[in-house]
């Protein structure tokens, strides 16, 4: 893919991660370029970095050093493994830091090896976290609190979006393990294989169980065996099995529906051009192309707009 004057526009990276935004090259080793980046600053009211640990202070471009001369600055500092500890001083990989933090662990069949997700989980989940912390500390500022210096990792946050699995650990002692597209303490709740694909099925409750035995044709849900959900988790494989073999003679799409219809909640696995060329996704405008390059739009909608800028990627540098 080119431009208008033909330069290459096929980094896709690059462009997905640089939308909307303005850049500039500068040599923050040479001191005319650590003057020009304190005057950015002075006009700045947030700085983010993802230098290792202390790496800045030889600059003069550390939150001390900035902070002097701008006492209301919000310095964001993203690393691998935060600002202090051990390991601070450890350069951080996506990769490494799911398999750190547990989740991959419980990612994947359970007959097979743990598994990575598919897209860069913890580092996006640590810029999540860090926009609401910048936009924390923006409003403690605004009010009289100063500024701040945040501190970010990734391992941190891989720990904090562990949720339900590390809390279950905790109170339970149990380690929790790979269940693949089930679920460990929900029962039906996973993929089931149709005559065109995999449709997801995702029971929460006794009554949607019935309504989708009825679907199936099935007499179960007055089967002692699966009356509720703690029982249908005893006998799972038993449940699964018949499940499986009811539903594999549907259409994904025929099946969606009929669930649709009755209140039980289900929906296709997609590939990334099926999810892109779904109605809704369409109708919510979620495929944008900011000056011809094409990019996934903003979830975020504030009074009906979507919050999406129409700049298109800085150029990237020769």
């Amino acid at each position: 893919m080119t431009g208008p004057a033909g330069e290459h526009l096929d980094a896709a990276y690059f462009h997905g991660a640089n939308r909307g935004k303005k850049s500039i090259a500068i040599d923050i080793a040479s001191e005319a370029g650590q003057r020009e980046i304190r005057q950015l600053v002075r006009e700045a009211d947030v700085v983010i970095e993802n230098y290792k640990v202390g790496s800045l202070a030889k600059y003069g471009l550390d939150y001390a050093s900035l902070a002097e001369e701008k006492p209301d600055l919000v310095y964001c500092s993203i690393t691998g493994f935060g600002q202090s500890g051990p390991y601070s001083g450890r350069a951080g990989y996506d990769f490494i830091i799911q398999g750190m933090g547990g989740f991959m662990s419980v990612t994947g069949e359970p007959n097979r090896p743990p598994q990575k997700a598919g897209v860069a989980y913890a580092d996006i989940a640590t810029g999540l976290y860090s926009a609401v912390a910048i936009l924390a500390a923006l409003r403690r500022r605004d009010g009289g609190g100063g500024g701040a210096h945040i501190d970010m990792a990734l391992l941190d946050t891989q720990l904090a979006v562990m949720g339900l699995q590390g809390v279950s650990w905790m109170v339970s002692g149990e380690v929790p393990r790979r269940s693949g597209n089930g679920h460990f303490v929900l029962v039906p709740y996973q993929a089931f294989d149709t005559v065109d694909g995999e449709l997801i099925i995702a029971v929460g409750n006794d009554a949607q169980f019935a309504r989708l035995c009825e679907v199936l044709g099935l007499d179960l849900a007055d089967d002692a065996r699966f009356t509720n959900n703690a029982s249908r988790v005893a006998h799972r494989d038993a449940l699964l099995d018949t499940l499986a073999d009811a539903i594999r003679g549907w259409t994904k799409q025929k099946l969606a529906d009929r669930l649709e219809q009755c209140g039980v909640p289900a929906g296709p696995i997609n590939r990334v051009d099926d999810a892109f060329a779904d109605p809704q996704v369409i109708h919510r405008g979620l495929r944008v192309a900011p000056g011809g390059i094409p990019g996934v739009a903003s979830p975020i909608v504030i009074d009906g707009e979507r919050m999406v800028s129409d700049l298109p990627p800085p150029a990237r540098p020769a």
